[in-house]
């Protein structure tokens, strides 16, 4: 790690393996402050690290400005929670597997830290393991030769998880391992599960993963196995490799051959090979890998993106256990969305959405609509059809725009206003043809429970105020109140009421310097 810059670090959830982040991040000495809901668990660490702050609130980690980086290690279920609340509180993120339990909230969290600039990095540990990664550069080189199958046993009896199954819990190490080996996403899954303990909640699943080159890969996880094995096998036409991360010599290679005699194959065996690997810790490898990351702007090995095909397959992994076992068809080339839609909204077909753009609770976008970049959409909006939608845009609660309006770049709609788009609407005389368009230029304001008479354009950075009701076009920066909405005054590009002395303005927040000529308004 680049020791120029000392990064600071708290960890969110010091458990069974909360505890062990807890160490390597003091070890690394970058540990601020440890925060769990219990007080005993605290009070222990507490007494291991006495210079090292504790907290029982999330919310002390978050509002700590000399905090730059979360890691969290609490259960699957608050993962999204606590890994957003801490991106938007402009921190570092570094989430232990799973990074979320659903597609969409992995979606949003890759969309999130992209936005804000910050790192997001899943604890995919085998990832920075020396003996994966020195498997990984024999697969790379041929040494094994043309890959067959993969298997993986990752098998223990021990802790028992009520919120989250065992793929879920196990798997998602193996899943990853698996896909950076062989560096391609599978064309179909199948997984089979029991469940004896709980309802709902699967002790043990065998998964079967296809790719299209024909190497298969089969995932088997229990917490009901009489010992502990965490065995990965890859097996190639040349030699066979196995990761056995519960010995001392953790990677071994096979040179086992298949012969064939009279049209029968015959098994050649030959005695194993102890391949040195080097004597690093993995986890203190990924911590330290985190904060290089963020030191020098690099992108992680197991990033947001790496994290979220993760999470999609053990997503389609669980349909297929839902489905007993059925095969689930996967697209090798389905990109991340680069916008969120909450699972409430309906997206028509035939949209466009642009990078960045955030769509919330209960609202519907009508086929042929487009929406630019970075557009943030509230709660019960209608859009569409066919509805033009410019870059930064914000669009609040209960508003509804209907065909034949157009929003350039950076308006806001404020809650519950009103577009119309028929002059004189009868329920049963049909005017869809009849249509008068507005438009609203780039960066103006319409204020709360507006109504906007369709037929105007609304003038660039223009100003409606809360309840007025437009019946004819705004000049640019124009201030419209009242019912019928009248000009009364100008508004600067930054929103603040403009004060003239004779013909010229100067905007006593930003300093931009205006003038007046025939009920325009221009700026010098």
């Amino acid at each position: 790690m680049n020791k120029e810059k000392s990064i600071k670090v708290a960890v969110i959830g010091c458990g069974y393996w909360g505890k062990n982040l807890v160490r390597a991040f003091k070890e690394l000495g970058v540990l601020e402050l440890i925060c769990d809901t219990d007080r005993d668990k605290l009070r222990t660490l507490s007494e291991k690290y006495p210079d090292t702050k504790t907290t029982n609130l999330p919310e002390e980690v978050w509002k700590d400005n000399n905090i730059e980086a979360v890691a969290i290690a609490t259960p699957a279920s608050t993962h999204y929670t606590l890994a957003k609340q801490s991106l938007l509180r402009k921190k570092h993120v570094f989430v232990e597997k799973p990074l979320a339990l659903k597609v969409e909230e992995g979606e949003e969290l890759v969309n999130l830290a992209k936005d804000l600039n910050r790192i997001l990095m899943v604890g995919h540990i085998l990832n920075y393991h020396p003996a994966v990664l020195k498997l990984k550069e024999f697969i790379d080189i041929g040494e094994l030769g043309r890959i067959e199958y993969i298997y993986s046993n990752r098998l223990n009896i021990g802790k028992l998880r009520q919120e989250e199954n065992i793929l879920w819990s196990f798997a998602p190490h193996d899943i990853s391992a698996i896909l950076m080996l062989l560096n391609e996403f599978p064309k179909e899954v199948r997984s089979f599960g029991g469940k004896y303990l709980l309802e709902g909640i699967y002790d043990t699943t065998l998964t079967t993963l296809d790719f299209v080159n024909g190497v298969k890969a089969h995932i088997f996880v229990s917490w009901l196995h009489p010992f502990k094995e965490q065995k990965l096998v890859v097996v190639g036409n040349k030699k066979m490799a196995v990761f056995d991360d519960l010995t001392e010599e953790k990677l071994f290679l096979y040179p086992h051959t298949i012969e064939w005699r009279n049209r029968v194959p015959i098994a050649q065996k030959a005695k194993s090979e102890v391949i040195p690997v080097e004597k690093i810790e993995p986890l203190k490898a990924e911590c330290e890998h985190f904060l290089d990351c963020i030191i020098k702007g690099l992108t992680p090995k197991t990033d947001g993106k790496e994290g979220l095909s993760v999470l999609r397959l053990l997503s389609s992994c669980e349909e297929s256990l839902r489905q007993d076992g059925q095969a689930i068809k996967l697209d090798r080339n389905e990109k991340i969305k680069e916008y969120f839609v909450h699972p409430s909204s309906y997206i028509d077909e035939n949209v466009e959405i642009g990078e960045g753009s955030q769509i919330w609770h209960f609202s519907h976008v009508l086929k042929g609509s487009k929406i630019g970049k970075k557009c943030k959409i509230g709660q019960n909006v209608v859009i569409g059809p066919n509805v033009t939608i410019g870059d930064g845009c914000k669009i609040q609660n209960n508003v509804s725009i209907y065909e034949g309006v157009i929003l350039e770049d950076e308006v806001f709609c404020g809650p519950s206003c009103v577009f119309t788009n028929v002059l004189n609407p009868r329920a049963r005389i049909p005017r869809m043809k009849e249509l008068r368009p507005t438009l609203v230029r780039k960066g103006t304001t319409i204020g709360a429970n507006a109504t906007i008479i369709c037929g105007h354009t609304l003038g660039s950075y223009a100003f409606i105020g809360a309840g007025a009701v437009v019946t004819k076009d705004v000049p640019d920066y124009g201030l419209v109140i009242g019912n019928p909405g009248k000009l009364k005054g100008w508004m600067c590009e930054c929103a603040e009421k403009l004060t003239f002395k004779g013909q010229k303005a100067v905007c006593k927040s930003c300093g931009k310097a205006y003038k007046e000529i025939k009920n325009k308004l221009l700026e010098i």
